[in-house]
């Protein structure tokens, strides 16, 4: 069986609807805390998959939260031994500083909301998510470079560098294809401050969610699957492709 680890940085930034397709594609999932785990006690290259997800943290504060830099370094050897790896959010702006991209804050404020994405042509899993043109969800306010050697995937008005792959084996995201609309309530609470400060109305967003996730949510499953296949080989892949 195939083993996935997640790192976690905070409770409602979970997996997902990456998890079923992780369970239904024969993988165990193992998910850690990344603030809280021994970082030296974890094998870099042992786990088939890593997934590094969000948190409201910036890839720049490892003073304040040194269990970054040991993300880092585990980024940087699973990169360089060219493993499967996943990064959403801050994940994805980890993946970039392991691969020597600037990730800073970003010059057109928080991107916070429902949007679409400009999507690159020739991009594997994306072209049937370019397809279907579902909006995302975005919530960040730091960016990054595009890495040396990186592909670009997508892009927004607001921000350029939106999605990134290196090889056939790594892929980051700075928007969240992970969310589900029951999931978001959790979001809501755990970044009341955030949107109180960004003067975003929860009642609205609620709303945008409602239209849009149920949307996002068929297409990421698509997006999964496809991905899972091209990253680890469709034929070896075991579980269900309904």
């Amino acid at each position: 069986m195939r083993k996935a680890l997640a790192l976690l940085h905070v409770a409602f930034e979970d997996l997902g609807s990456l998890e079923a397709e992780l369970l239904g594609a024969g993988f165990s999932v193992d998910v850690k805390e990344a603030a809280c785990v021994d970082h030296r006690e974890i094998d870099s290259l042992a786990p088939d998959l890593l997934v590094v997800l969000g948190g409201p943290v910036g890839v720049y504060d490892q003073d304040a939260y040194p269990f970054l830099q040991a993300e880092i370094a585990m980024l940087r050897t699973r990169l360089e031994a060219e493993r499967p790896t996943l990064g959403v959010c801050l994940g994805a702006q980890l993946m970039a500083a392991a691969l020597g991209a600037r990730v800073y804050p970003g010059a057109q404020g928080k991107e916070i909301g429902w949007g679409k994405l400009k999507i690159a042509a020739g991009s594997g899993a994306f072209e049937e998510f370019r397809k279907r043109d579902p909006c995302v969800l975005h919530w960040h306010g730091d960016t990054f470079d595009l890495p040396p050697g990186a592909t670009l995937l997508a892009s927004t008005e607001k921000y350029v560098n939106q999605a990134f792959a290196l090889g056939g084996f790594a892929l980051a995201l700075q928007f969240h294809l992970e969310v589900t609309e029951p999931g978001l309530e959790r979001w809501y609470v755990g970044h009341a401050c955030e949107l109180a400060q960004a003067q975003i109305d929860v009642g609205r967003l609620r709303a945008a969610s409602h239209r849009h996730a149920p949307t996002l949510e068929d297409a990421a499953r698509r997006f999964w699957r496809q991905w899972l296949d091209e990253t680890f080989g469709a034929e070896r892949l075991i579980g269900s492709r309904k």
